[in-house]
């Protein structure tokens, strides 16, 4: 049996409007979706301002911009997001 949606993890990208990084975190959640599809509940874009770009999974604080020097790449993020929903899965290549 699936589970419901609603208990899956839910992962927020919150970005910066003035910063123009719509493009950035809408591909951020693309990577996160075509890769953890069906272990999430939602990826949601917060906008925002003051050059915040920071993605949470559920409560967890997983990156935030001005604190981790930037931005994740693809495998950075990927690997943060999959130590907190699902700690035992293999990544494959993402991992070696």
């Amino acid at each position: 049996m699936d589970e419901k949606p609603d208990k899956k993890p839910h992962v927020s990208i919150h970005y910066c409007t003035r910063c123009n990084w719509l493009l950035r975190a809408a591909w951020m959640a693309q990577e996160l979706l075509a890769t953890f599809g069906e272990e999430l509940g939602a990826v949601t874009l917060v906008p925002g301002s003051g050059g915040r770009f920071e993605i949470h999974v559920g409560p967890h604080l997983i990156w935030e911009r001005k604190r981790d020097g930037g931005f994740p790449g693809p495998k950075e993020l990927k690997q943060k997001v999959r130590d907190v929903i699902a700690p035992e899965r293999d990544m494959g290549h993402i991992d070696r």
